[in-house]
């Protein structure tokens, strides 16, 4: 077991939370907004390759947050207009991370009929 690997992991899916953490205690936005700037983000930095480095650095750490997913939706246009032309810089990104967003609405599904939302007060 690579536990250096595990430690960097840590320390940088740390640190993404950290930055949520502080964007929601600090800021007016909501956590919508800070979903789709994370993802952007991820998005933006994949597709410069940048992220990649991250990655290649910190393993899941980076790639199981949302900047994480941003990425491979970046990456999956990529390969999408490589493989398709134009077209695939529309379906690449959601073949790419289909598996992610069925497991997100599945999992969504079944945590909405387990539990009590409550709306939050302001």
């Amino acid at each position: 077991m690579d536990w250096f690997m595990i430690l960097k992991a840590f320390l940088v899916g740390g640190f993404i939370c950290v930055i949520g953490q502080i964007l929601i205690d600090k800021t007016k936005l909501t956590p919508a907004r800070i979903l789709v700037i994370f993802v952007t983000t991820g998005a933006v930095l994949g597709g410069l390759g940048i992220y990649k480095k991250v990655i290649d650095f910190a393993g899941c750490g980076a790639t199981v947050p949302l900047l994480g997913f941003g990425n491979l939706l970046s990456k999956g246009a990529i390969d999408g207009v490589k493989e398709m032309g134009i077209l695939g810089a529309l379906t690449g990104g959601v073949k790419s991370a289909a598996a992610g967003i069925s497991s997100a609405v599945f999992f969504g599904y079944i945590a909405s009929l387990v539990s009590k939302p409550k709306i939050k007060k302001q």
